[in-house]
């Protein structure tokens, strides 16, 4: 099982809105077979597995790091192709979240015979697959911010100076999460100031060359037709209010996906609107790049599963930027409380992964 987790991590950039799928064929103490889904559309993992192994399939043990499917989506089901090649046994890390399976898949397979096991590596398999879970029980994609900060907790500079906080092993390390990201979400505030590419540009870490989409939230429709983003591969989607819909058709012809939105309270982009419209298009795990403003938004509504901060060894002083912008606070009582579930170094800095307390 473990063998099959990590030949899902073998498309851990390239999946979505599927999940991540490792799968191997053992058959009397040998592997006959392995495989891995690539890219959404093609063969899943236990096909692949299949294939390879061919005869050699009858009579053996599938060890699966997700439930197989029982549904025809745009391949045939998994669960199908194991019980036509005669396996004896399925052994899966964890049963799929995805309602038109959620058992369905291992029932499929107990009714022709096949032994059925679930929960080995349970814990590593949900955590190769965060967003797509998510959104299978809730509609809505998981979300982690990242950001970077000086030992005194600043972004930039009071001029907004920020290049360059951390180290370039931190960098490195923020493009390899946004390769892995189904999208990227930031404020037109940001975009405004840094006119960013918000894409993933170390090769290594991007072999598919698969370009996570680009959100911005822009209530007033204010991104310049333009803007770099707007120039790159993969698609760039605008999230704005209605009322605003006549500055939005020249960012359209511009080659931006356009989204109308309710207002929130603020009489900005409702965000919990924008977590459900992110859902239902599918997106399994949306990274934060963003300002104080849209990181203090969103922590006061809750929206964020998860930060990853990198702590740079420098000192920007007290005028420097924070990183959320969060009016009203005023007794310890009203902080936000996270927990640090990871620790480590990267280069010179410290990356800290923290999560809802």
């Amino acid at each position: 099982m473990a063998q099959a987790i990590r030949l899902a991590e073998r498309g851990l950039n390239t999946t979505s809105p599927n999940p991540r799928v490792g799968c191997v064929l053992v058959k009397n103490g040998m592997v006959v077979g392995e495989g891995w889904h690539e890219r959404a559309g093609e063969p899943h993992a236990e096909v692949l597995a299949l294939q390879i192994a061919g005869e050699k399939a009858q009579g053996a043990t599938a060890y699966v790091s997700l439930e197989p499917c029982c549904h025809y989506g745009k391949t045939p089901p998994c669960a199908e192709g194991l019980i036509n090649a005669g396996v004896k046994r399925v052994v899966a890390a964890m049963t799929d979240p995805n309602p038109l399976v959620a058992g369905k898949g291992l029932k499929m397979l107990e009714e022709a015979g096949i032994q059925t096991a679930v929960g080995l590596l349970e814990t590593e398999a949900k955590a190769l697959n965060p967003g797509f879970c998510k959104r299978m029980k809730t509609g809505r994609p998981f979300v982690f911010s990242k950001l970077a900060m000086s030992l005194d907790g600043r972004t930039a500079m009071a001029s907004g100076e920020s290049r360059w906080i951390t180290c370039p092993e931190s960098r490195h390390d923020v493009h390899r999460l946004r390769a892995r990201s189904c999208a990227i979400l930031t404020g037109i505030g940001t975009v405004l100031a840094d006119d960013p590419f918000l894409t993933a540009r170390d090769s290594a870490q991007n072999s598919m060359n698969r370009q996570p989409a680009r959100i911005v939230v822009d209530s007033r429709f204010r991104l310049p037709p333009t803007a770099k983003l707007l120039t790159q591969p993969g698609r760039t989607l605008l999230l704005g209010l209605d009322a605003e819909a006549a500055k939005a058709d020249a960012l359209r012809r511009a080659g931006a996906e356009i989204h109308f939105l309710p207002a929130g309270l603020d009489g900005r982009v409702d965000l919990n609107a924008a977590m459900e419209l992110l859902g239902q298009l599918q997106f399994n795990e949306v990274m934060v790049e963003a300002g104080a403003t849209l990181n203090g938004e969103l922590l006061r509504d809750g929206l964020v599963d998860e930060y990853v901060v990198y702590l740079a060894p420098c000192v920007l002083g007290d005028e420097g930027r924070g990183l959320f912008h969060l009016p009203g606070l005023e007794l310890m009582a009203d902080r936000f409380e996270l927990a640090i579930k990871d620790v480590r170094s990267v280069g010179k800095d410290i990356r800290v992964a923290l999560h809802k307390a």
